[in-house]
């Protein structure tokens, strides 16, 4: 593979979104690929198909979106269909290095000789696309019945790959890509990289045959980059957490417990200011702050100058339906989020939960019905309604049985397959 001629125009419309954006008026030579003629297919209805699900990180690893391929899988395969997973770590690692070694130096050479410049991130990224799509080329894509991609660059590496064998291919988008890094100044607007990036957005949109969308909230900002109404299909996650197995306890403190990376967009310090404006009425509360991340010693430090006595951190833990079994209000104070997993998870161990006017959670968690929602970086609104749980604990009870109800009814592994799997057969 490493003698393959290189052709850096194997993603054309990245050339060619870049070469607007330079005013480079040189043309290419684009890369035909030769359709196979497609035989006629039965109908995929009740039939036991064979999927490939594919993802541009490492798998098997500990993340959340590790976590709903595991559960898709398993679901699929519990129905009897036959699934695969590929992802870049399943290929020897130093055949991946050094494709990704020479189509860095290769790109390098490319776009100073064609811009007169090169962008790290963007180097960084077609050199890896390049280098996973020469692996997956190998791969035989006729034998599947159905290709599902869970993000952007495997649903335009595999939109390559699939010109010769027209099979569905469906793309689950997980964050809200492009959009999201300049909402948060990760990229700047106008800039290389947003041309970029918004061209892989795009054009993943543009492979698919159906979008499966983790919640309603996804689909406007999917429709203003291209995205067709009809080809759209809604399906929450689900999950199977072990929380029923544990009893709650009457304890004579009221526990409030988050579960969250900690990371500026979950808010912390929100509920923190938010504890310290009703330190007074918090004599029989504690607080666990469940997870690591990188603002771990800036919270304890915060923790500490706002003399928050009954705030412990527990770090990351492995036993989180226990911890929820032992707790009575749970808050997500996020200032961004799409569909927070530990929402769902606290919905199934009967937790009051305290969160966020934030990306999806408004669609699982209805105010004053299943939960109680904040606008987002308000501690003020956030003191209030924690005030109003810790003092009324029938509320605290319904609320929780509401959200536990349309957990079972809506996020279950079960319900979740069964919808991907009504999708697949659609198409």
């Amino acid at each position: 593979m490493i003698d393959e001629p290189f052709v850096p125009t194997l993603f054309p419309y990245l050339i060619s979104a870049m070469d607007q954006y330079y005013g480079v008026k040189q043309p290419f030579k684009e890369v035909h690929v030769i359709k196979r003629k497609q035989l006629p297919s039965a109908a995929l209805k009740n039939k036991k198909m064979k999927i490939l699900i594919t993802t541009f990180w490492e798998y098997p690893f500990i993340g959340g979106l590790q976590n709903y391929i595991t559960s898709l899988k398993t679901g699929l395969e519990n129905l009897g269909h036959n699934v695969h997973v590929i992802a870049p770590n399943h290929f020897p690692s130093n055949e991946m290095e050094a494709l990704r070694n020479r189509y860095s130096e290769e790109f390098t050479q490319f776009f100073n000789n064609r811009y007169g410049s090169c962008n790290g991130k963007i180097l960084h990224n077609i050199s890896k696309l390049y280098s996973f799509y020469m692996m997956l080329k190998n791969i035989d894509l006729e034998q599947y019945d159905i290709i599902h991609a869970q993000d952007r660059y495997t649903a335009n590496v595999i939109g390559i790959l699939n010109q010769s064998f027209q099979k569905p291919l469906l793309f689950t988008p997980h964050g809200f890509m492009t959009q999201n890094r300049l909402k948060f100044n990760l990229m700047e607007k106008g800039s290389i990289e947003e041309i970029y990036f918004s061209a892989i957005d795009r054009q993943a949109i543009k492979n698919a045959n159906q979008l499966i969308v983790l919640c309603d909230v996804f689909r406007p900002i999917l429709e203003n980059i291209g995205a067709e109404k009809n080809k759209m299909t809604t399906v929450y996650t689900g999950i199977d957490f072990g929380g029923g197995k544990y009893q709650k306890k009457d304890r004579k403190k009221t526990v409030i417990t988050c579960i969250a990376r900690l990371r500026p967009r979950k808010g912390h310090k929100y509920l923190f200011k938010a504890l310290s404006l009703i330190k007074d009425k918090l004599k029989n509360v504690e607080v666990r702050i469940v997870g690591d991340g990188e603002m771990r010693k800036d919270l304890e430090k915060r923790v500490s100058d706002l003399k928050l006595k009954n705030v412990s951190f527990l770090g990351s833990r492995d036993d989180v339906p226990k911890l929820l079994s032992e707790s009575d209000i749970f808050v997500l104070p996020t200032t961004s989020d799409t569909l927070p997993i530990s929402i769902i998870e606290a919905m199934f161990t009967k937790q009051a939960i305290l969160t966020t006017n934030c990306g999806g959670i408004p669609e699982i968690i209805k105010n004053n019905y299943s939960g109680l929602i904040v606008e987002p970086a308000n501690p003020k609104q956030l003191a209030e309604k924690l005030l109003v749980l810790l003092r009324n604990k029938s509320l605290r009870t319904e609320l929780a049985g509401n959200a536990y109800g349309f957990a079972q009814q809506h996020l279950t592994v079960s319900k979740m397959v069964q919808k991907i799997e009504e999708t697949y057969q659609s198409l």
